[in-house]
């Protein structure tokens, strides 16, 4: 009989040449994420790579449209082309930015892995967030420059027209919540630290970044 050690043994070999279709990393990452991320870091498949990065810097570009009121400068057409062009053209390089800085900060957590290995699983982390897209267009087509401007009129559409409007934010919620737990799944992977240290090393870049701003911010107000 096989003890434990030959049994686990056979267990890695077998993962070793697991392998999955591209049908099957698009379906299975929503209920095997660590699998699947895992399967993506060990081949360093990329596969679909650059649509990804793509479609989530377009993502990105347009919440923060949303969020910093850009439709009070800009018209409904050119906010959306400037979000396709820069967000899609020049969002990989924030992702990258970010992905440096997870390798640095994850050393002091002892982590793993290198700055394109963790660029590759965050895009594939992001699949959520593109799939998040498609929410967008209904949300345009009801209420247009609305959506990107402070005061913009959100509450009068009509019945059919709010069920879409908050039915859509809701599906983004959700996905939202599953890119941040891909996103966790993956740098522990690719880090092979605890999934507490991968939230921790999620956060310490944005505390670098933030913090002296916030400290350089409360000095000057101060005075």
């Amino acid at each position: 009989m096989m003890n434990a050690d030959n049994i686990e043994s056979k267990f890695q070999e077998f993962e070793t040449y697991d392998t999955l279709s591209d049908k099957e990393i698009f379906i299975k990452i929503w209920t095997e994420p660590r699998r699947v991320l895992k399967y993506i870091h060990e081949t360093k498949y990329e596969k679909y790579f650059y649509v990804l990065l793509f479609l989530a810097g377009v993502s990105g570009a347009f919440d923060r449209a949303a969020n910093r009121n850009l439709g009070e400068n800009a018209s409904l057409l050119g906010l959306i082309a400037g979000c396709i062009i820069l967000g899609g053209f020049l969002g990989w390089l924030s992702y990258y930015i970010y992905a440096a800085l997870l390798n640095w900060t994850g050393k002091w957590l002892d982590g793993k892995g290198d700055t394109d290995s963790i660029y590759r699983i965050l895009a594939y982390a992001m699949i959520p967030s593109a799939i998040s897209l498609i929410f967008l267009v209904p949300q345009i087509a009801v209420y247009g420059i609305d959506l990107f401007v402070k005061d913009g009129d959100l509450v009068n559409a009509g019945i059919v027209g709010n069920i879409v409007f908050w039915g859509a934010i809701l599906l983004e919620i959700i996905l939202g919540i599953f890119t941040i737990v891909f996103s966790v799944i993956g740098l522990s992977e690719v880090q092979k630290i605890s999934v507490w240290k991968a939230i921790l090393n999620l956060v310490l870049p944005l505390l670098i970044i933030l913090g002296p701003i916030v400290i350089i911010a409360f000095i000057i107000y101060s005075f």
